[in-house]
């Protein structure tokens, strides 16, 4: 369990936040303390992401719990608390007839930011996003990509303490993806602007941040750092036996190893330590043939897997 931390310390403190439309509880019981920095909120399609970030923007209303966003109440309605909150919504949130430049002018102004104001800091951030002569086109126009581009630049354009972004690589080519996960790793590193990102892509979400939730059937399943997520849960590693599978399997076994054979013949095996020099010491003492031997790269995914397995359990 994460330490408490001081108020000041935290962009987001929830305490039983659920939210139930009809028959159906699309939130339960969510109790977290998060500090500031770069957070990824993972899950799966359906599993209740969206639906958390629209109760603390209080675009939906809470059923249950409370929660406070930046230390301010999110049933408040404190418009100087919102002008700190950037968001970037999965789904198209642009107004029809205007061109790029004039709708993140406008929502700078929504923000609260006069109009000279918002109009110069609005071509600063489609110039960061990666926006060029597109900006003055109408965004009706555009690509799913350069729609992403823009969602974001508005959810920057007033300089926010926080941002929300919810699927924020949808639809981008890999090179675009590229370009936004790079901006979105710099927010908080060089701006100190802090990032909540939702997203169902794991490399996503370990390339960019430094703390995970991890979010399945409406609860919340894990929150820590990633680094100590990894720490908490056994590795994996996978052996592919050039022959003698059987006599792998009796060695694993013997050693009080838990050993699972997959479809493609590679055994799977858990461990405690990130080193694979245990395998190669039990080959040496069982002489064992010649092995592929690979420790899982992604622990991210083996931990999201499981958490979402037991839960569903």
């Amino acid at each position: 369990m994460p330490p408490v931390l001081p108020a000041g310390d935290c962009i987001i403190e929830a305490a039983g936040l659920g939210k139930t439309y009809g028959t159906q509880r699309a939130l339960r019981d969510v109790t977290v303390q998060v500090p500031r920095g770069t957070i990824g909120l993972l899950g799966p399609n359906g599993a209740g992401k969206s639906t958390f970030i629209k109760c603390l923007l209080n675009l939906e209303t809470p059923t249950t719990g409370s929660a406070k966003v930046l230390g301010v109440d999110i049933r408040a309605a404190n418009r100087a608390s919102r002008e700190k909150v950037g968001y970037s919504p999965e789904q198209d949130c642009h107004i029809a007839g205007m061109a790029g430049c004039e709708y993140v002018t406008y929502c700078g102004q929504l923000s609260g930011m006069p109009f000279r104001q918002a109009r110069q800091r609005t071509h600063e951030i489609l110039d960061l996003v990666g926006m060029g002569q597109e900006r003055y086109r109408l965004v009706d126009t555009y690509s799913t990509g350069m729609k992403q581009r823009v969602k974001l630049a508005q959810a920057l354009v007033h300089d926010p303490e926080v941002v929300f972004l919810d699927e924020p690589t949808n639809g981008l080519d890999p090179s675009g993806r590229e370009h936004i996960l790079k901006l979105i790793g710099s927010l908080w590193r060089d701006l100190g602007i802090s990032v909540v990102m939702c997203s169902h892509l794991l490399r996503d979400i370990e390339r960019v941040c430094d703390r995970v939730m991890i979010i399945g059937h409406g609860r919340l399943l894990e929150h820590d750092s990633i680094v100590g997520l990894k720490a908490r849960h056994r590795r994996i590693v996978e052996i592919a036996p050039a022959r003698d599978t059987e006599r792998f399997q009796a060695a694993f076994a013997g050693a009080g190893l838990t050993v699972v054979k997959l479809s493609n013949g590679k055994l799977r095996v858990e461990s405690a330590s990130d080193s694979i020099e245990w395998v190669l010491e039990l080959m040496r003492t069982h002489d064992l043939p010649p092995a592929e031997i690979v420790s899982n790269p992604d622990a991210l995914h083996e931990l999201f897997i499981k958490s979402i397995s037991a839960d569903h359990g």
